[in-house]
């Protein structure tokens, strides 16, 4: 299992791709393929046959997965992209910091 250095939830940038430099939120991560859903990225159309809870059918959109490692997190206070940094505090406990104003992410 892989190990991913973002979390459900988190405000991310994209680096990647065609929707590289657009900032979204974490909907779901995947560590074992280690892929992310980040919300409004890499929207991708689902062609749905007409069902008895559906029964118009249609396409329906929705994002799509992209590797965890295209994505990186921004720091909620200076709003910066940043690698976070992971340091044990004093009580042990693994935190998340930015490189760039050193305050926790988590």
């Amino acid at each position: 299992m892989a190990k991913v250095h973002v979390k459900s939830g988190d405000q991310v940038e994209i680096l990647t791709g065609d929707d590289r430099g657009k900032r979204g939120r974490i909907l779901h991560v995947y560590p074992k393929t280690g892929k992310v859903i980040v919300e409004g990225i890499n929207i991708q159309k689902k062609h749905t046959r007409p069902t008895q809870s559906n029964p118009q059918g249609g396409i329906i959109e929705r994002p799509g997965p992209i590797d965890a490692s295209n994505v990186q997190l921004v720091c909620p206070s200076c709003r910066k992209a940043t690698r976070p940094v992971r340091e044990r505090d004093e009580k042990g406990k693994l935190t998340r910091k930015c490189r760039h104003c050193s305050k926790a992410i988590d």
